[in-house]
């Protein structure tokens, strides 16, 4: 798998702040493997990959404070791109990155200012990418091609792995939407590539819309030894699919209704109860102890 991880926003001052540490490469980053040691700063990287038909596709890596560390992959929905996680990934990277990027819009999601704290000392490694040809700025995704997104929710599972830094046996996935099939498909699949590496799936809002019904898939989960972790989030209008899946046998299975959340992205909202950024924060508990 190709990749190209150019170093984005990293000034002289940044570096001078950090103590005049050396820049790694593009190549540095793909190749260097996460036996500990110095984290990365902390702005995000540029990643370049490709999915199995030879689709390229783009991506942002964030890396955590900590080395080796957890990796949490987000997955956007279809009326946005990588940057519906523009504030969400530097919250969960959690050393004082303020977003270097233009918000396209002024949604809930985009105000850190209501985000509940994420505990001292806990640092996650954040990737965030766009599914092919989707984009903020022209609708979203135009188009429904499921059977595409399912390789580039697979392509940014073992991308997320395979990153500097990262710990390769604590992958976990979230979702919104389409992401949210995205995420638990993706996390099964790369549990069949590499077994225990996807530690759980978090999906707001999930309708099988990759093709494959979100009940079998939690089920599949559920059949690992241990069971791998999934939750589901939906509004009352959606929680049938998250009911559903209670039926599939998987003892790592939690459902949650959030009342008049409406759908994907909608759900992240300071107004809601459960918290839905509350339960991002203690499904990461749940998936990554200690």
């Amino acid at each position: 798998m190709n990749r190209n991880i150019p170093f984005l926003l990293i000034l002289a001052i940044a570096l001078a702040a950090c103590g005049g540490a050396a820049t790694p490469t593009g190549e540095d980053l793909a190749a260097t493997p996460a036996t500990g040691g110095e984290a990365l700063p902390p702005e995000p990287h540029e990643v370049t990959f490709t999915a199995s038909d030879g689709q390229e596709l783009t991506g942002l890596y964030y890396p955590a404070a900590v080395t080796p560390a957890p990796v949490v992959v987000f997955m956007h929905w279809n009326a946005g791109d990588k940057s519906d996680w523009y504030e969400l990934a530097p919250w969960l990277q959690n050393r004082g990155l303020e977003n270097p990027f233009e918000n396209p819009g002024d949604e809930t999601w985009w105000d850190p200012t209501w985000f509940p704290a994420v505990p001292e000392r806990i640092s996650y490694s954040v990737f965030i990418f766009s599914f092919r040809n989707c984009s903020p700025y022209e609708a979203g995704c135009p188009e429904m091609t499921p059977k595409f997104w399912l390789l580039d929710a697979q392509a940014a599972m073992e991308t997320a792995r395979d990153l500097e830094g990262v710990d390769p046996s604590r992958v976990a996935a979230i979702g919104s939407s389409i992401g949210a099939d995205g995420a638990l498909d993706g996390c099964a699949w790369l549990n069949e590539q590499h077994p225990g590496s996807c530690q759980g799936a978090l999906s707001f809002s999930p309708g099988g819309y990759l093709g494959i019904p979100y009940p079998e898939t939690v089920g599949e989960l559920g059949g690992n030894d241990p069971a791998t972790t999934a939750w589901c989030v939906a509004d009352e209008s959606e929680y049938a699919v998250c009911e559903a899946a209670k039926a599939a046998g998987n003892s790592a299975y939690q459902s949650y209704e959030v009342p008049g959340g409406s759908h994907g992205n909608r759900l992240l909202n300071p107004e809601l109860e459960p918290l839905p950024m509350q339960l991002i924060l203690d499904f990461l508990a749940a998936v990554f102890p200690g």
